[in-house]
């Protein structure tokens, strides 16, 4: 079993974002790719087993500090196989404070046949703060023609400001899940969801943008945003993965352009 562990933080000092801690343990690797001066500090976050199995786990920790600029990606897809009993276990900690803009984008997460994975984002975002994080989810190998029929899917978000619960959400899907899949009333046979969350004190004026960009959306996917106080919610679901995957980075970056001003292009890595 791997625990993997991640601790990045990053401080703002004489005008610009530098790196000022990092800690990590396999399998897990931050890795810092050039990226143009009008882009956030980046790093790649790597997984270098390829996969996650049963009883392993991850935690991963995101520290801006005030004023500072940067955003964390992942470098491929994250696969998590089927396992005999045990769960994945992955921690997600952000922490934006005054005046920070941090990004958290994970490429998509790829459940096999049987997968336990158990996630939770905890997000900290201070006022004057702004988060854009995400997270994409395929049930089944989808480009092998298999769907996910059992297993264990926890995804839970909870966000904070001042140490205040503002939000709070989780997808709960356990043992048999072709109900939940394949009704109506749940994912209607989709195979592939994705979620998307901005974080800020104007999040409640960019509504409009976030749905004039989805309207633009010809994919054939079901998304919808809304907002809950300072908590701007996106969500997309369908039944092909790279039309969402494809939709999701549309959206990521031409919205990043829009409320902040960064360019309206996501990271060579996204398209590797």
């Amino acid at each position: 079993m791997a625990a993997g562990r991640a601790e990045i933080g990053f401080a703002y000092d004489d005008g610009r974002t530098r790196l000022a801690t990092l800690d990590q343990s396999d399998p897990l690797r931050i890795l810092f790719p050039y990226v143009s001066p009008d882009e956030p500090i980046t790093g790649a976050l790597v997984t270098t087993s390829g996969g996650l199995v049963g009883g392993d786990s991850l935690k991963i920790v995101v520290r801006g500090e005030s004023h500072t600029a940067s955003r964390i990606v992942g470098q491929a897809a994250e696969k998590i196989y089927r396992s005999t009993g045990a769960d994945v276990t992955i921690e997600v900690r952000l922490d934006a404070s005054e005046g920070a803009w941090l990004e958290w984008l994970p490429q998509e997460t790829i459940l096999f046949e049987n997968a336990r994975m158990r996630r939770v984002t905890l997000a900290e975002v201070s006022g004057g703060a702004r988060l854009l994080a995400g997270e994409m989810i395929v049930f089944g190998r989808t480009a092998m023609g298999e769907s996910m029929t059992r297993g264990l899917v926890r995804d839970a978000w909870e966000i904070r400001r001042g140490g205040r619960l503002i939000w709070s959400d989780a997808l709960h899907l356990d043992d048999d899940l072709e109900d939940g899949l394949q009704a109506a009333a749940g994912f209607d046979s989709a195979c592939a969801y994705g979620s998307l969350v901005y974080v800020a004190d104007d999040a409640e004026d960019q509504i409009d943008v976030a749905r004039e960009l989805l309207g633009n959306d010809d994919s054939g996917l079901f998304s919808a945003a809304t907002c809950v106080g300072n908590v701007l919610i996106v969500r997309w679901v369908g039944c092909d993965s790279l039309a969402l995957r494809t939709a999701y980075g549309e959206f990521w970056s031409s919205f990043r352009n829009r409320i902040a001003g960064y360019p309206a292009s996501m990271p060579r890595l996204w398209h590797m």
